[in-house]
């Protein structure tokens, strides 16, 4: 196995473990940054007239876009914001074909403001939300466990 296999093959094991181990809105988050990554990704392979990774880097936010953001919309309940998402995100997976094809890496700009004003709504929505503290301990039962590996 060469370095660059299991750099990739370790990345993909911490980002699985973080997805199982997140909280619904972790995972959102988590879905606009690898989107986010892709698209920058893809500007800087269209720039070095790498197509195919370029190509590659495309297909994969439009993935995590259409396969993750969109698919975790729930229509039925969201009502008009939950539409109006899903026709953004149809609108975004558009111009990611167009920057494709027209190779425009102002589209991908575009794309990108648009993932980034989501993202920071959503961060603002998961900052007021009432989290459920999981595995809590009582602060008497904390006290008295030790720490292993830095961890309690």
């Amino acid at each position: 196995m060469n370095t660059s296999a299991a750099v990739k093959a370790y990345t993909n094991v911490e980002i699985e473990s973080k997805a199982h181990s997140s909280d619904p809105h972790k995972l959102i988050l988590m879905l606009y940054q690898g989107a986010l990554l892709s698209v920058a990704a893809a500007k800087n392979q269209m720039l070095r007239k790498e197509i195919a990774a370029k190509g590659h880097s495309i297909s994969q936010a439009i993935s995590i876009i259409n396969e993750g953001l969109k698919a975790s919309l729930d229509l039925n309940v969201g009502g008009p914001l939950a539409k109006n998402l899903s026709d953004l995100y149809d609108y975004m997976c558009q111009r990611l074909f167009q920057a494709n094809l027209k190779n425009d890496p102002a589209i991908l700009d575009e794309v990108s403001a648009l993932l980034i004003d989501l993202r920071g709504a959503w961060e603002s929505i998961c900052q007021a939300a009432p989290r459920p503290q999981v595995n809590a301990m009582p602060p008497q039962a904390a006290a008295k466990t030790p720490l292993v590996y830095g961890r309690i």
